[in-house]
């Protein structure tokens, strides 16, 4: 692959547009959903609980996340306003029964009041994320006391096998996330790593190492 076609696919990763970036939608739900699923039951997610996640990309996993409790209400951020359009058409039910919000953002201010939510998650993101200490700061300012923030991610030395990767990605390992909580008020009250299948862009099966973390006010 020339360089220009894999800085084109870090580009819809990051931010999907267009055609491609439904395709991009589709095949990123489909690759996370195990990381996805994992991060929402690490939440320990309670009726009522207000729930935000971060970068949402077509929100496919929102009937699961709804079976984890009673009466819950999800919003979702994203800066893709693709996938923001996407995921409100995909949701539609559960937008119209006002269980549902979404709203875009610039990937660094988080619109919403202190202290708003019981649960934060978010998955895949912290590779793009411009100012990571300052959004983490955000994501603290904006979850309620004793609230737990979930953050999983693909470890770097599978990330770095994809040739994509070398733009616009910040690549992370434990330690490094570690580091970078610790310069917050955060908690860290779990981490955990896993090793999954998934199929390549080419289409073989690979084994991903992901770790989530779960943080608490």
């Amino acid at each position: 692959m020339k360089q220009e076609e894999l800085q084109a696919i870090a580009s819809q990763l990051k931010n999907p547009t267009g055609e491609k970036g439904i395709e991009m939608g589709n095949m990123m739900n489909e690759t996370n959903i195990n990381m996805t699923r994992h991060s929402v039951q690490n939440l320990n997610i309670k009726k009522e609980n207000k729930i935000l996640e971060l970068g949402h990309g077509n929100a496919g996993h929102l009937e699961f996340l709804f079976e984890q409790a009673e009466n819950l209400k999800y919003y979702g951020l994203e800066m893709s306003e693709l996938m923001f359009q996407e995921a409100r058409q995909i949701n539609r039910n559960f937008v119209s029964q006002k269980q549902a919000f979404f709203s875009l953002y610039d990937g660094n201010k988080i619109p919403f009041e202190d202290q708003s939510f019981d649960k934060i998650f978010t998955v895949n993101t912290i590779y793009f994320w411009q100012e990571p200490e300052k959004l983490l700061s955000e994501i603290y300012r904006i979850l309620k006391p004793n609230g737990n923030f979930c953050l999983t991610f693909a470890q770097e030395d599978f990330m770095k096998q994809l040739p994509f990767t070398q733009f616009e990605f910040e690549l992370y390992n434990t330690e490094k996330v570690q580091q970078l909580i610790e310069k917050t008020p955060f908690e860290i009250v779990y981490t955990e790593t896993q090793t999954e299948k998934v199929k390549s862009k080419t289409g073989e099966l690979v084994d991903r190492a992901f770790t989530t973390f779960v943080l608490e006010k």
